[in-house]
């Protein structure tokens, strides 16, 4: 496990969210505070503001894949093509070794929204035994991609 999964599953751990978690690891890497990147990916943690659709940690890494191959204002129509080519690599990646992106598939069809099924994955205890899994797998795969 890396030093920066393992830092991510820590702040998981400490209540923040997947993908805080895993964005804000990348934080010096990408010239951004770890305070802008824990704010800027607040929201998209719980697959996206609790809707449970792209899983957080995958939206967290493709913030980190972003930062580093987007198009920005002065830079060349290319790199929004680089920008999606890695982020393609990266989901294809993840859904190799989860099956999916989906946060509600990948938390057993259990539905976060409601206070039962929230009840239904604490006692499944689904965020430690699922989610640290999918943090960590996607900083060990945003740190792959971001290198490639």
């Amino acid at each position: 496990m890396s030093i920066k999964s393992e830092q991510a599953i820590e702040l998981f751990k400490n209540n923040y969210n997947c993908a805080q978690s895993v964005f804000s690891v990348f934080a010096d890497d990408l010239g951004l505070s770890k305070d802008a990147c824990l704010k800027i990916a607040t929201p998209f943690g719980a697959g996206i503001a609790y809707r449970q659709e792209t899983c957080g940690a995958v939206t967290g890494a493709l913030m980190a894949l972003g930062l580093k191959y987007g198009r920005g204002e002065n830079e060349p129509a290319e790199q929004k093509t680089i920008a999606y080519d890695k982020a393609r690599l990266f989901i294809a990646d993840f859904i190799k070794q989860h099956g999916t992106v989906c946060c509600k598939e990948l938390l057993n069809g259990e539905d976060m929204s409601t206070p039962e099924g929230l009840a239904r994955i604490n006692e499944l205890d689904l965020f430690r035994t699922h989610c640290a899994r999918y943090v960590k797998d996607a900083v060990e795969i945003a740190q792959l991609t971001l290198g490639k």
